[in-house]
């Protein structure tokens, strides 16, 4: 086994302390393009280096509902633990060679979800309207940003039965990322989260945006996405931020 799929591995394990979130992610999309490498580069902070599988590099955009949002030993609470998220990452190894991702933007439906992520895990998160619902046998999420005049749509159709994704393929390479990366006051921090495998589904695409990408910054592609998948959805546990090896 190659030396990545090791420590993507290793990542699955729990990190043995208390969790500050519990949570979980329901009716997942996942939709990627195949990016530059460089263009993806040159917007990392000091210390990371973009991850590549087989010389490629892909942006994701990641859409789901969150679920029963609470601190540790705290009960979920009507309204303030149930939103939408939408994220668009890439894909990105500190210099210790630990796998994560790296979120260039979280749009979020519930303020006081945003400002609590932008304060505690120094994430970009982006106050947005949003809706997510069944639409026949498949899904539609929606996504305005505040201050953008488009809706992103994405709706799709999951397909086959879920399964775990094999190690070394690039359904594993995407998939398998337990850790973040973010800076803080200048210094690069990791956050870890913990749960079981994703069970993913190949995924017919009918509708997709890629305005969360121009919202970004980042040069869009015109063109479907090159991988999709779906998952019904994991149980979560997060931690805290911990110093990263920059």
């Amino acid at each position: 086994m190659d030396p990545a799929t090791q420590r993507l591995l290793s990542a699955r394990r729990h990190p043995g302390r208390r969790a500050a979130l519990h949570q979980r992610w329901d009716d997942l999309f996942f939709f990627h393009w195949r990016v530059d490498a460089a263009e993806v580069q040159r917007r990392l902070p000091r210390g990371l280096t973009v991850d590549c599988f087989d010389g490629a590099t892909y942006l994701g955009v990641v859409g789901f509902k969150m679920n029963a949002v609470r601190p540790a030993y705290l009960p979920p609470l009507p309204w303030l633990s149930y939103f939408r998220e939408l994220n668009v990452r890439v894909y990105v190894r500190d210099a210790a060679g630990e796998p994560g991702v790296l979120f260039l933007s979280l749009d979020c439906d519930r303020w006081p979800a945003v400002e609590i992520a932008r304060s505690r895990f120094a994430l970009n998160y982006q106050h947005a309207r949003m809706r997510h619902r069944p639409a026949g046998a498949g899904f539609i999420l929606d996504c305005r940003r505040r201050g953008a005049t488009e809706t992103a749509r994405f709706a799709w159709r999951p397909l086959g039965t879920p399964t775990v994704a094999a190690p070394g393929t690039l359904e594993f390479f995407l998939a398998e990322r337990y850790s973040f990366f973010t800076e803080k006051h200048g210094r690069l921090f990791r956050g870890q989260v913990h749960h079981d495998p994703y069970l993913l589904q190949p995924t017919e695409v009918l509708a997709w945006s890629e305005a969360p990408v121009a919202w970004d910054g980042f040069p869009v592609t015109h063109r479907p996405p090159d991988l999709a998948h779906a998952s019904p959805g994991v149980v979560i546990e997060a931690f805290a931020l911990v110093p990263a090896h920059a």
